[in-house]
């Protein structure tokens, strides 16, 4: 389900979680019938950031964790990290997986053995903005009780996206992945809560219940504690339990001065597979945390 590293919570707290100078960093970046466009544009982007984070980074190590992707989808991959040659700063380390077993597994099989100072948990849909890594290192050295940092996203079309979020209602999940548009209006106060927009939306740091596993700078530390992600969940609310989990060992941080680009989307436009998905991982996270129906604080339609 998990894996549960050797350092205990105490231990993460008496370490006061400082880095060392030059920390190390590795990246995990899940496959799974990928584009290979966006996976390129991801790169480069990682490669801009590693760039402009240097000296800062002793090490970075980045593992391509391919999900039993099609025979089809491997290739492609493998000649866009041929075409990127061996002039790149980056260490890629391209893996296929025998069976695909989920997004959190795919990472848990390279965090179960991190030997790093720093982790990104990364999409292959995500574009870092150049001084991203620069802005994490220099954050979490300021803040030894930050655990992770969540970044602020924006859309393919230039708007925010309110990846953090608080703990979740069923009727705010509802609304957010299935609801036509004129019925999310009339309830966007309560969206508006879950989202933590209020939160999110200032330029200084915030603490948030919830981050997007979309994007994580964490401590390496940290995550081995935490156990990684639990792989009950083949796919969404992961995150959601892990970073829920992380509060025990620091703080759950977004911070604007991190930015990057986001080209996903959510459950409701990737058809009734992703549906069940989507319905069997919430079931799930909520018998583990606890149901809330209706509200979110308070809040409803």
């Amino acid at each position: 389900m998990s894996f549960r590293g050797p350092v205990a919570a105490a231990t993460i707290r008496a370490m006061e979680q400082t880095l060392p100078p030059g920390p190390t960093l590795s990246v995990s970046i899940v496959l799974h019938n990928s584009s290979p466009v966006l996976l390129g544009r991801t790169l480069a982007s990682l490669e801009r950031a590693v760039a402009a984070a240097q000296p800062g980074l002793a090490r970075v190590t980045v593992a391509l964790v391919d999900n039993a992707s099609t025979t089809a989808s491997g290739a492609a991959v493998q000649r866009l990290l041929a075409r990127r040659g061996a002039d790149s700063r980056l260490q890629l380390d391209w893996r296929r997986l025998p069976e695909n077993r989920g997004f959190g597994a795919g990472h848990n099989s390279v965090l179960q053995s991190l030997d790093s100072d720093l982790h990104l948990v990364l999409n292959p849909d995500v574009e870092l903005d150049r001084d991203m890594l620069a802005a994490g290192i220099a954050e979490l050295a300021a803040n030894p009780d930050i655990a992770l940092l969540s970044p602020r996203a924006t859309g393919s079309r230039g708007g925010q996206e309110f990846l953090c979020k608080r703990y979740p209602s069923v009727l705010a999940l509802l609304l957010r992945g299935f609801a036509p548009g004129s019925v999310r209006r009339r309830c966007d106060a309560l969206l508006a809560h879950y989202e933590a927009r209020d939160l999110c939306a200032g330029e200084g740091p915030a603490d948030v219940p919830i981050a997007s596993g979309c994007c994580m700078l964490a401590r390496s530390a940290a995550l081995r504690a935490a156990g990684g992600f639990d792989e009950r969940y083949f796919l969404y609310f992961e995150d959601f339990d892990l970073s829920l989990r992380l509060r025990e060992y620091g703080r759950v941080v977004f911070s604007p001065a991190l930015r990057i680009v986001h080209h996903g989307g959510y459950a409701a436009r990737k058809g009734p597979r992703h549906w069940y998905f989507f319905c069997r991982a919430g079931c799930l996270f909520f018998q583990r945390h606890g149901w809330r129906w209706l509200q979110v604080a308070g809040r409803s339609c």
